[in-house]
Parts: C-alpha cells; structure tokens; sequence
C-alpha cells in the first residue's frame, strides 16, 4: 500500500513537473512573439538583454539569498577559460532564436529548433570524427525530411528568419558539444549555468544593444500609444524566461530520459497549436504534415539514443572506442537535450 502511494506520488510529481515545464516554455514563446508582432517593439536584442538581466537576478536571488540550490564553485580562472566562450554561444544561441521568432511564425520556428539533433551528430561527425550507430542517422531522416516539407510549403516563409533559426540550432548543437568539454568535471544544473553564463551574456550583448536598437527604442518608446504597459509586458517575459529555467531544473529530476524526450516533442505541438489560435498564422496541410513528420523523427530519434545507451560496452554496432582524450569529452549524442531550452 505504502509502495502503491509512492508510485502515485511519483506520477502526480512527474506530470506536474512536466504541465509546469510546458507552461512556461510555450508562454515565454508566446508573449515574445507578442512582443514583436502585437506590441512593434521590434528589437530582438534588446529582448534578450532584459531576459540575461532579469535571469541573472534570479538565479543570484535563488542561490544566495534564498539558498534554494548551492553554488556550484568554479576557479575564476576557469570562468574566463570556460564560463565566457559557454556564455558566447549561449548568447548567440538566444539571440538567433528571438531575431527569428520576428520574423517567422511560431510554428515554424519551432519546427526548425527540432532540426538541432541532427546538426549535432552532423558537427560531431564533421569536425570530430565521431562514429554513430546506422540507427541513429536513420532516425534522424524523418527529421530532415520533415524539415524540408515544412519549409518549401509554408505560407509565411521568411529568408532571413529562417536562417536565423537554422543558425540557432546551429549555436545550440555548439552549445552542448563545448559543455562537455570545457565545462568537464563541473556537474552544472540549469540554475547554477544561468547564475554563470547570463551575466556574461548581459556585458556580450548590452553595448550592441544599445548602439544598434538604441535610437529605435527611444522612438519606439514616443510613438507608442501606451509605453509602460508594454514595458512592463516585456519584462515580464525576461521573468517568466527565468521561471523557465528554474522549472527545467524540476522536470530534469522528476522525470526518466525518454519521458523528457516525449514531453519536449509534445511541447512543440503545444506550441504550435496555442500560437495557431492566438496569431491566426496560415497553415497549409502540408505544411501540417512536415511538422508532424519532423516530432515523430525527433521521437525516434530519442528512442534510438535511449536503446544504444542502455547496451552493454562490447556490444555490435556500438561505437568504437574513442581515440583520445578529447573524443572522451565529447557525448556519443547530445546528452545535454534537456538544457536545450534555457533562457
């Protein structure tokens, strides 16, 4: 009986931690493509230096003055060496996600951030001469080809908005490769990567914010018909963005692998769903089916890597044994999947 009470709680936990995690993810999605298309404040750089502050604050008030998660120490000779080339791409990473979100629709933004784990056994392949099971390049197929369905039917297709989101997950396949190596012996959770990399971000980013959308946001500020309202609404988000990464932390202890795997696939449908509703964004049939094509890959995908990462070493078709010590840092599979949606 008391086990029977357990498993419940178990389940309750885990469902909680996943409906929070899908909550903030697709508001922080939602609000700041309001922000750019509903509220005209089209500075997306500006966006993110309010999401760095705003996380900075956060994730300092979480570890020091409320004490909720210890600090993780790292030398500061080691925050320059490996905090500050993290917090580089980390912020490119940020940046090419909201430039693309002004410029495409949700849906097919989102659709594109599911091309990540393809570029990211792409890049291993590439420039480290990593070797993967033929299942893992099957799985990854179907997401390709999704992809490609997607962006050849969608009605609002925008060249440079698109890029932007290819880019990213470009930056954010960089992002998981460079964390197993240059963050290697710090077991980092996603409050103590914020408290680190987002004030690095925040000196990257706040001087081209201010001399690229400066002037614009001061014009911006005088012609709008009610600044401080949208204000407040753009600050919200970098709050909200922050709650994001704090219910991350929740739903990385609360759930297995796959489950994750599920959950973050389920996501991108959510989203593309909700963000149909509220922006009325035209969606052909099609293009429906090449988004549907791409989650069930990305599920498969996920799959595979859960199959090859439960047999045994010596097992055929497993990877061979890496040759060196670098090879050794670097992940068979972007292991780092659920820190993916930070900030």
């Amino acid at each position: 009986m008391e086990d029977g009470k357990l498993c419940q709680w178990s389940v309750f936990r885990s469902l909680l931690a996943i409906v929070q995690w899908w909550s903030f993810n697709v508001t922080v999605i939602i609000i700041n493509k309001w922000i750019f298309q509903k509220l005209d404040f089209k500075f997306p750089l500006s966006v993110s230096c309010v999401h760095f502050i705003t996380s900075s604050i956060g994730a300092y008030t979480v570890i020091k003055v409320l004490k909720l998660k210890p600090l993780i120490v790292v030398e500061p000779e080691d925050r320059w060496k490996r905090i500050f080339p993290m917090s580089f791409v980390f912020c490119v990473n940020i940046v090419l996600g909201n430039v693309s979100l002004r410029y495409i629709p949700v849906s097919f933004m989102q659709t594109i951030k599911s091309f990540t784990p393809a570029t990211t056994v792409f890049l291993q392949w590439l420039v480290w001469r990593k070797y993967f099971d033929w299942r893992i390049w099957a799985s990854l197929v179907p997401i390709v080809g999704g992809i490609l369905l997607t962006s050849i039917t969608e009605l609002s297709f925008n060249m440079f908005g698109f890029c932007a989101a290819l880019f990213g997950c470009l930056a954010t396949s960089t992002k998981t490769i460079l964390a197993e190596s240059l963050l290697h012996g710090y077991k980092f959770d996603s409050i103590n990567t914020v408290y680190y990399m987002a004030p690095f971000a925040t000196l990257i980013l706040g001087v081209p914010a201010m001399l690229l959308e400066g002037n614009g946001i001061i014009e911006w500020f005088q012609m709008h018909p009610s600044p401080w309202p949208a204000l407040i609404i753009i600050f919200s988000s970098g709050v909200l963005a922050f709650c994001l990464n704090f219910s991350i932390f929740y739903v990385i202890h609360s759930t297995t692998a796959v489950t994750f795997n599920v959950a973050g696939n389920l996501k991108v449908a959510v989203a593309v769903l909700i963000s149909w509703m509220i922006f009325k964004n035209p969606i052909s049939s099609l293009n429906a089916v090449g988004c549907g094509i791409t989650l069930v890959g990305c599920t498969f995908y996920g799959y595979v890597r859960h199959m090859l990462a439960q047999q045994p070493p010596g097992t055929p078709r497993t990877p061979r044994t890496p040759r060196n010590r670098m090879e050794q840092l670097l992940p068979l599979v972007n292991n780092n999947d659920k820190l993916d949606d930070k900030v």
